[in-house]
């Protein structure tokens, strides 16, 4: 089972064919959703040296560091081994 973690925003790399696909109308709504009800889903990351890349989150990712958060909630995903 995952367990949730903070991670700190500025560690969290974001693919560049993921960012592409960014709606700034969905960051808007989500940081006003965020306001009132904070952070209620969190993210998934892979690690990737000294940094994690995103998974799946990207709105919420933007929402929070336009917020000015420093910290994100997120699951940490694991490659499976075959």
């Amino acid at each position: 089972m995952l367990e949730k973690k903070t991670f700190p925003i500025d560690m969290v790399y974001v693919p560049v064919k993921r960012a592409k696909t960014l709606d700034a109308g969905k960051v808007l709504a989500l940081a006003e959703d965020m306001l009132e009800n904070g952070q209620t889903t969190p993210i998934r990351l892979r690690p990737d040296g000294d940094r994690y890349v995103l998974l799946e989150g990207l709105h919420r990712l933007e929402a929070l560091r336009a917020l000015g958060e420093a910290t994100v909630e997120g699951y940490l995903v694991r490659a499976r081994l075959h």
